[in-house]
């Protein structure tokens, strides 16, 4: 039976719930519908995310911290390449093509589909040198791009590494959920009765997550629910807590699936100040879900956040505090607005739909 099916690998750098690992879920469960026995391979575990799924690798079970552990860890990636002989091996992230690609070009003759899923002004210079000779000498089959302002960065380079890109726009669960605002918040301990704004993004400094409790200032009644986990949680609260907001801020940690439906219907405005993106994954999923949005004003979300041209989102400087406080107040307070961009978000789904996505990554897959 086992012969008689196509393997795929899906390889990034570690494992928690954060955008591109749910683009790796969808990826595996999208190949798994069509027929694919799928591994995903995480360099190192960071929660307990994909803890359940047994068809899921930890090649270290946390990051290493000196040299001979990520030789161990390398290790154990070139021994499952070799044990699984996957027919075609996805990786994403810049450390996951960098590490993934010549470790599978050593241990075997996959098809290797490389996803750049950090912009490329924000990968580290050494490492975008590195990803820029490994593309150019053919250790990438094809390189996968997700919007027009990342595809139009990574033309930018060589052209026997341009020549690689295929642009493949992110497909997306819907993750609306049936429950009432009243209910959605009970299940998530939120406060019932108030103005509640939601973020959800990893603790990292380029998701500027400060910015998002910084609006608290500008209104005595709103809360914030912040779902997500990272290095920047010490700091963030100790910020909410010199701003006197710390009772309003309510730290919900990493989420699964299901209670991301939860958290979006708990919400009356979501809003997202990243000062980067390759595609914008979270506020995409929260429009879909009918949560009217306020955004950085960043060129890549100008480019995702619409339909037909037309904009499902308010974009705002997040640098701006007093001003991206007045965008959501304005929101909160305009009822043919929010039906508007609501209306508009619905749409999403048309634009960018799942099962398109894993069709065009199956296609990649597939020798002519």
């Amino acid at each position: 039976m086992r012969q008689n099916r196509k393997t795929a690998a899906i390889v990034q750098t570690q494992a928690e719930n954060a955008g591109a690992q749910e683009i790796a879920r969808q990826l595996a469960n999208g190949f798994e519908k069509r027929g694919w026995r799928v591994r995903q391979i995480f360099f190192f575990r960071r929660t307990d995310s994909f803890d359940n799924d047994p068809n899921v690798l930890f090649c270290a079970k946390e990051r290493p911290s000196n040299l001979i552990g990520v030789l161990k860890m390398m290790s154990e990636l070139y021994k499952e390449f070799r044990r699984e002989k996957p027919d075609v091996i996805v990786t994403l992230q810049h450390y996951g093509n960098l590490i993934g690609a010549p470790i599978a070009r050593l241990a075997g003759k996959s098809i290797i589909i490389a996803n750049q899923l950090t912009p490329a002004p924000l990968v580290p210079a050494p490492v975008a040198f590195a990803d820029k000779i490994i593309g150019s000498i053919g250790f990438y089959d094809h390189i996968v791009v997700n919007s027009a302002q990342t595809e139009s960065e990574y033309r930018a380079y060589p052209a026997s590494y341009a020549k690689l890109l295929t642009r493949i726009d992110h497909g997306f669960l819907d993750k609306s959920a049936d429950l009432s605002k009243s209910e959605a918040r009970a299940q998530l301990g939120l406060p019932q009765g108030v103005p509640l704004l939601g973020c959800a993004a990893r603790l990292h400094p380029l998701k500027q997550v400060d910015l998002a409790i910084r609006v608290l200032t500008e209104s005595r009644d709103q809360h914030l629910a912040l779902a997500g986990q990272g290095q920047e949680r010490p700091k963030l609260e100790a910020l909410a807590i010199s701003l006197g907001v710390r009772d309003r801020a309510h730290f919900l940690g990493e989420l699964g699936t299901a209670q991301m439906g939860a958290f979006l219907a708990s919400l009356d405005c979501f809003i997202f100040p990243s000062a980067a993106e390759t595609f914008g994954l979270a506020p995409v999923e929260a429009a879909q879900a009918g949560v009217p949005i306020v955004v950085n004003d960043i060129e890549i979300l100008r480019e995702v956040l619409a339909v037909e041209g037309e904009p499902c989102a308010l974009f705002v400087d997040a640098r701006n505090t007093a001003a991206f406080a007045q965008a959501i107040c304005r929101l909160l307070s305009d009822a043919e607005l929010r039906t508007k961009l609501t209306n508009l978000g619905r749409r999403l789904s048309e634009r960018y739909p799942l099962d398109a996505m894993i069709d065009d990554y199956v296609r990649l897959a597939v020798p002519a």
